[in-house]
């Protein structure tokens, strides 16, 4: 068994193609791919699932990779010790549906690069449910997902709230309902509204809260950063965690600003979330620190998700999440 032979492996997990892990490693598809079999023959498992949209981990290569990992770590422990001045870079990859971006997770990963300065950090836009799908391959390290309260968080994955907010209507300071210290349903029905696609959590609390009184969307996008884009440009009004919404250089610029929702309660939560697994990545490990100091900094609750909480009790996101008087 070669070291090599585990960089191999690692790499057509995390980008799940034998071709594009081909084309990273500058090696011939035939070449990875004689490799990889190889290593199954000596190891006499299956580690990959080979299927025309691409290679994923089988059940059996789920349970070895934290072992694989754990090697791939050990060598560079000791390549390190031993003084080598081109250590290998390792990637870490955080999956997100596009919420706090600007207030939490740039911080987060500015924070994690300047004590990693060689580790890659990419952010990867998705649905909840591919999230978690890649979550569970090996494709993700971490997940940025959100929940209504009340929500069960999915087996097979540990969580950590990070913030918890409100829905607001995300608008123009310019509309008509700007003017107002809360917007009602039927003030929303009254507005081309920007809804998320469905597979996001604020797509069901939409349909939740208007309770089918509304025919159709104008229309619908993927994620909260193009939403408020289409909000910017005039076409409508989208409704987004409040989390999503305050700091965001379209709020400081005096472009969007946002209300709360006449008569809501709901809570939404925002969820870290990673595989259980006896052995996690120094540098996802790390990240995921970074990522639970920053929202503490913030005032969110860190609370573990199986944990109820108090609703009385729980602190605001942050005075600025107040709606304007």
């Amino acid at each position: 068994m070669r070291t090599e032979q585990l960089e191999y492996i690692a790499a057509v997990t995390r980008l799940g193609s034998l071709r594009r892990a081909a084309e990273e490693l500058r090696l011939s598809q035939p070449a990875l791919s004689e490799t990889v079999r190889n290593l199954e023959r000596e190891l006499g498992v299956d580690l990959l699932e080979r299927k025309r949209s691409g290679a994923t981990m089988s059940a059996e290569g789920r349970e070895l990779l934290p072992h694989i990992v754990g090697v791939l770590e050990a060598v560079d422990r000791l390549r390190s010790a031993a003084g080598e001045q081109h250590r290998i870079s390792r990637m870490v990859r955080v999956g997100t549906v596009n919420a706090a971006t600007v207030p939490l997770l740039i911080p987060a990963v500015e924070d994690f690069r300047a004590a990693h300065p060689v580790t890659q950090v990419e952010v990867v836009g998705a649905q909840q449910s591919d999230i978690h799908r890649a979550l569970s391959e090996g494709g993700f390290d971490l997940g940025l997902v959100n929940h209504l309260d009340g929500d069960d968080t999915p087996a097979g994955f540990e969580s950590t709230q990070l913030l918890h907010g409100r829905p607001v209507v995300c608008l123009r300071p310019d509309s008509a309902l700007a003017a107002r210290t809360c917007v009602s349903v039927d003030d929303l029905l009254a507005q081309p509204l920007i809804a998320m696609r469905t597979g996001y959590v604020m797509n069901r609390f939409v349909h939740r809260l208007l309770d089918g009184r509304g025919s159709s969307f104008a229309y619908s996008t993927d994620g909260a950063e193009m939403g408020k884009l289409m909000v910017a440009e005039g076409l409508g009004v989208t409704v987004l965690p409040d989390f999503s919404v305050v700091g965001d250089p379209l709020e400081r610029q005096g472009t969007l600003t946002h209300r709360p929702i006449e008569g809501d309660s709901t809570r939404v939560l925002l969820m870290l979330q990673r595989r259980k697994a006896e052995s996690v990545p120094r540098a996802a490990r790390d990240l995921h620190e970074v990522f639970v100091r920053r929202a503490r900094q913030l005032g969110g609750t860190l609370t573990p998700a199986s944990t109820p909480l108090d609703p009385a009790s729980a602190p605001p996101l942050a005075p600025a999440l107040d709606p304007p008087g």
